[in-house]
Order: C-alpha cells, then structure tokens, then sequence
C-alpha cells in the first residue's frame, strides 16, 4: 500500500495508490459505501488499527472494478504532491553521521588526520516543519548560501506514541517509511559550527513520494539507498551499512522523549555527497535530485531560485 498527500485547490487530501493511479481516500470509501474521511495523513496515522483495514479493503475493491471507478482515480502526473506528512506539529527528528564511509569521507574532506572515529552514541538533531515539500515541489536555493547539499534517507514514521522504548519493541512503534532528503547548506554548517541552522533552511526537506506502511515493507536494514543528479548517480548503498540500525536509534532516541504519532525520522546519509567529491559540487537552480529507496519510489526535486 501506498498513502500520500496532496494538494486539491490549495486543500490538504489524503490519497492512496489504487494499482498506478491515485484515489482520494474520503472520495473511494463513500462511493464504495464505507466511509473512511481522515482529514490529515496523522490522523488516518492515530487511528490506523480501525482505518487500515477499511482502506486496504477498499483498495483490493477499487482494484478489481478500476474502469468502474475511473473517475475517481488521478494519474499520478495530475497531482500535486505535498510531503506525505505536511504538518507534523514538531521539528523532523534526525540522526547524524550514521554511515561509517560518510563519516570518512567528511574526515577526508575536511583534512582531518586521525586513523580511528568514535562512535559512542547516536547524534541526533532537528529540522523545522517549515523544510518540509513533496514530490516534484521545488527546492529553493536561498541567497544565504551557495553550497547546498544532498543527503538521500529512508525516513521513518512513528505510529504509535512510546518512551523509554525497548530496541525490541521500536518496530511496534513504527508506522511507515519514505525516502527523505536532508538537503544540507554546508556553508552555513561551518560558519555557526553547528548543525541546525544550515539544517532547517525553508523547503529545504524534500519527503515522499509516499508512505509505505510497516507491514507492507518488510526489514528495512536491508535495502538499496540511492541519489542522482541530473541523471548522474551520486550515492549507491545499503541501509546495511548504518552504524545504528533503526531499532538502536529510536530506543535511544525515546530515552526519557515521547515519540508520538506523525514524528518523522531521518536516518542518516551514506558517502557520495556533494562536499566531499574529489571536486566538490553544490546544487544550482536548475539541478534535478532524486533520491530511491528499495520499495518506496524514487523522490524527485528541481533546485530553483529562492
């Protein structure tokens, strides 16, 4: 299954892949008799255990009968993608230098000499909810910097509302996984020697196509992880390869913090970004990014002028 979010005359819907094409889940339900109306993605999220089951049937329905229905139903090419969760009512939660061969390449980037990094705890910050865009949205590239940065992701979203939670029992808490870009001004990053405010410039989190729910994705630890520009491969590698699995990650995270529903988690970038090439190229306006996670589509942004 495959549930996005997108724009309907400046109206936040909430959608679902009906076989290649998009049906809008309030819309579907009432023609096939069962309404099913949430008004946010968090909300179809907080009451999944009694709506899942009501979707996923009404799309197996939808389905079999597509010529019946084919006036509700969008080719993808008609909507407006918005992030998948749009307003998620606090900061995106995200993990820093979960890669070892990022992590080197940085090093080796910066000129740094040391034969050995120490990874003793997972590093976490933040970016606003006003980074947030979907799908074919463009990314603009602010004044305030002229080296942006792409980061390809699997993000997570929380499902169900915990603390203090056992590695154990993370996946319990997950309700599905996106691709995520964590566009990054490095600039900005050296010149307050921190990681947020070159982090959480606006629209500069690109999220989606859409969500795949847990039980529809299987073990995410093991999936391919890639990035292009203009049609140039840039990063190609596994989830296999982080430091901090999801389920470590999040346990730690939750440490005395409450996860809630519609939280979403950025994981982590693996090696090939844009600083650290042999020559370092930054994102210009007219650049094209995309960004493919095994089984969750494939993320495409144009850069453009702020």
């Amino acid at each position: 299954m495959k549930l996005i979010t997108y724009d309907y005359r400046g109206v936040a819907r909430v959608g679902v892949y009906v076989g290649d094409k998009i049906a809008h889940i309030a819309r579907l339900s009432g023609i096939l008799g069962d309404p099913v109306n949430p008004a946010t993605m968090v909300e179809l999220i907080e009451n999944w255990d009694e709506l899942g089951p009501k979707v996923r049937a009404h799309v197996a329905e939808a389905e079999k009968n597509t010529g019946e229905l084919a006036p509700v139903l969008m080719d993808p090419a008609e909507v407006s993608f918005m992030a998948p969760v749009p307003n998620p009512g606090r900061n995106v939660l995200c993990m820093g230098l979960n890669y070892t061969d990022h992590v080197n390449e940085g090093l080796k980037a910066k000129d740094v000499k040391t034969t050995k990094v120490e990874y003793d705890a997972p590093m976490f910050f933040t970016k606003a909810p006003s980074t947030l865009i979907g799908h074919g949205e463009g990314i603009p590239r602010h004044n305030c910097s002229e080296k942006y940065d792409y980061e390809a992701e699997i993000s997570v979203i929380i499902g169900k509302r915990g603390i203090n939670i056992p590695a154990d029992k993370v996946y319990d808490h997950i309700f599905g996984y996106c691709c995520g870009n964590d566009i990054s001004a490095r600039d900005i990053q050296r010149k307050h020697n921190q990681i947020f405010k070159g982090k959480t410039l606006d629209r500069s989190c690109p999220l989606g196509p859409f969500i795949v729910p847990r039980e529809d994705y299987g073990d995410p630890m093991n999936k391919t992880l890639k990035s292009w520009v203009n049609g140039e491969i840039r990063q190609d590698s596994t989830t296999a390869n982080m430091i901090y699995d999801i389920p470590a990650m999040l346990s730690s995270l939750s440490e005395g913090f409450t996860l809630v529903p519609g939280d979403i988690f950025l994981t982590g970038t693996p090696s090939g970004v844009g600083y650290a090439r042999e020559v370092p190229s930054f994102l210009v306006p007219g650049d094209v990014v995309e960004v493919e996670v095994e089984g969750l589509g494939r993320l495409t942004n144009p850069v453009v002028e702020a």
